[in-house]
């Protein structure tokens, strides 16, 4: 069973003509759904939505309590939907529905995600550029070969991704996470169309975002389960940055140089050692938080005020 994802916020104009493009592609999926999310608008598409469950009846409607972000709604469509091929795409129309089977025949070649590719975007050039940027530096880091994170248009195994918790902008970086477990992933080219209608929900202030989950991607990829060895290296080298600048203080001294307390390299060597050792007890600290972290069943981010047509 196919259900496709859709997280929506203050889209009342784009939802109907998706929705009716929708229709016509999953004709040839009798059993699919559509889980609609209202991730608190404001503009009247929730009403929308309840009058389009009369005339769809793959539609289904989830209305959060307040806007909680793309991935709370990505992730409370997914717990909610019944199928075992989940696909998110945007409300705005921007994706093609019509993408839609080309997606499922890839994951028919074997593949547990595949990742769409907004290869020829429709969307301000800086934007673009911005996004091609962010795109390279977390294939640095993830290891995969995905041209387009941001692209939301992905369909996903139930089974690779199920024991993922979503949080944050985890949704991004879904594809990456579930491939450390073993996931196979493919990307395919997707037709990304201009909007229409409405305006976008994403500004510049989403980059400093991105560079700190693109750090915290690295670290999940890489040391989530050894975080010593990331905080004792950073201790351990800043430590020895700090001798090295006190021997260089002695040096410069014996030279012919200003004494010690005419130089800020003494209270530098002594920062570089007291950052090393809070490192290193940080690293402490991350390891008992781990083993926790690997015991606790993570709760929800966000709370379903109401659902409509009843399950």
């Amino acid at each position: 069973m196919l259900s496709i994802i859709l997280p929506i916020k203050d889209e009342r104009g784009n939802v109907e003509p998706l929705l009716k493009e929708l229709a016509e592609v999953l004709s040839s999926y009798p059993d699919a759904e559509v889980v609609a999310v209202d991730d608190g608008s404001k503009d009247g598409t929730i009403e929308e939505l309840r009058n389009l469950t009369k005339r769809y009846t793959f539609l289904r409607v989830i209305v959060l309590s307040r806007n909680y972000g793309q991935t709370a709604a990505i992730a409370a469509g997914m717990e909610k939907a019944k199928g075992d091929i989940l696909m998110p795409m945007d409300a705005d129309g921007q994706n093609d529905p019509h993408d839609i089977p080309r997606f499922l025949k890839k994951l028919d070649e074997g593949y547990d995600i595949v990742s769409g590719w907004r290869r020829n975007r429709h969307d301000a050039w800086l934007r673009s550029w911005l996004s091609r940027r962010a795109n390279s530096l977390i294939r640095r880091a993830s290891g995969q070969e995905i041209h387009d994170y941001g692209c939301s248009m992905k369909a996903y195994r139930r089974s690779a991704i199920e024991h993922l918790s979503l949080y944050g902008d985890m949704h991004r970086f879904l594809a990456a996470y579930a491939a450390v477990h073993g996931a196979r992933v493919a990307e395919i080219e997707t037709n990304h169309r201009a909007r229409t209608r409405g305006t976008s929900k994403y500004g510049f202030g989403r980059v400093w975002k991105v560079l700190l989950d693109l750090f915290f991607l690295n670290f999940f990829l890489h040391s989530l389960t050894r975080p010593m060895h990331f905080f004792g290296g950073i201790g351990l080298w800043s430590v020895l940055l700090g001798f090295m600048t006190i021997v260089g203080a002695v040096l410069w001294r014996l030279s012919g140089g200003p004494t010690l307390i005419q130089t800020p390299l003494p209270v530098l060597s002594a920062l570089f050692v007291i950052i090393g050792v809070q490192c290193v007890l940080m690293g402490v600290l991350g390891e008992v938080v781990v083993r926790t972290y690997f015991k606790v069943n993570p709760g929800h981010s966000y709370l379903v005020r109401q659902e409509f047509p009843q399950a």
